[in-house]
């Protein structure tokens, strides 16, 4: 299920971007990146419609997905 990202809280959104960008295995590249840099360039793509928020509901766990054009 698709959760439109307006329909958060700034305090959900940002724990949920915050958790999604220090997970293991997320990636940056050779540069470090700090953690606001990370949740803005999150925050970005939230906005222009390159990601989405989905909710599993088997697994009741949300998680960021690029979006398929």
């Amino acid at each position: 299920m698709k959760i439109p990202w307006q329909s958060l809280s700034e305090s959900t959104l940002s724990g949920l971007v915050q958790e999604f960008v220090t997970r293991e295995g997320t990636e940056y590249g050779v540069q470090e990146v700090s953690l606001d840099a990370k949740v803005d360039q999150v925050l970005d793509q939230l906005r222009s419609g390159k990601i989405e928020i989905v909710y599993d509901e088997k697994t009741e766990t949300t998680s960021l997905s690029m979006v398929e054009t």
